[in-house]
């Protein structure tokens, strides 16, 4: 690998770090009852912002409660950001292109495969609901978007990466970036 990509490398890989202190994901709710709005953080390990008034307001249309300490991605996501931030310095200090095309997919793979973990999860507290629920909608689930703004009820949601999900990206795409580059500079070699 060229030097300044095994630089960049390492930058990637400390910046990963930042996911430890900033939240990955915020969930926003608008509605005229909270004019301030409410927001649910999502952290690498534990979920913050207005989560007991959240869950106050789930239980009337029948969501479950979110309660962090039973998901078990919120255990195991802090030891699989360890391990890309761990190989990734390993694979700058080796400059091995064969370890980090191996971590680049890795990376890409887990990136994938949490993004449709969240998609599911939503998909589960959204579609099943407790039909012993105090306001029951024929037809209506209450999934907020992945990505996007989505009108639920009165509420107005939006939902965006953090902080730590925007340097998670931005490290995605730079991590392509070197990708092309040693791909390039393999073939200018050949």
């Amino acid at each position: 690998m060229k030097k300044i990509n095994r630089i960049i490398l390492a930058i990637i890989s400390l910046s990963l770090l930042s996911a430890f202190f900033t939240p990955l994901w915020e969930i926003d709710l608008e509605a005229p009852q909270y004019p301030e709005g409410l927001c649910l953080e999502i952290h690498i390990n534990k979920i913050g912002g207005d989560l007991n008034t959240v869950n106050g307001l789930n239980h009337y249309v029948g969501m479950k409660f979110i309660e962090p300490d039973s998901i078990k991605e919120l255990k195991l996501m802090p030891y699989i950001l360890e391990f890309l931030i761990l190989s990734g310095l390993i694979v700058s200090i080796t400059g091995s292109k064969k370890l980090f095309y191996i971590w680049f997919v890795l990376f890409l793979l887990l990136a994938i495969a949490g993004a449709l973990d969240f998609y599911l999860w939503e998909y589960d507290y959204g579609h099943n609901l407790n039909p012993e629920a105090a306001i029951k909608i024929p037809g209506m689930t209450y999934q907020p978007p992945l990505l996007g703004t989505k009108q639920l009820l009165n509420f107005t949601v939006h939902s965006f990466p953090g902080t730590g999900g925007y340097i998670l990206i931005l490290s995605g795409f730079i991590s392509v970036l070197i990708m092309l580059s040693e791909i390039k500079r393999k073939a200018k070699r050949k």
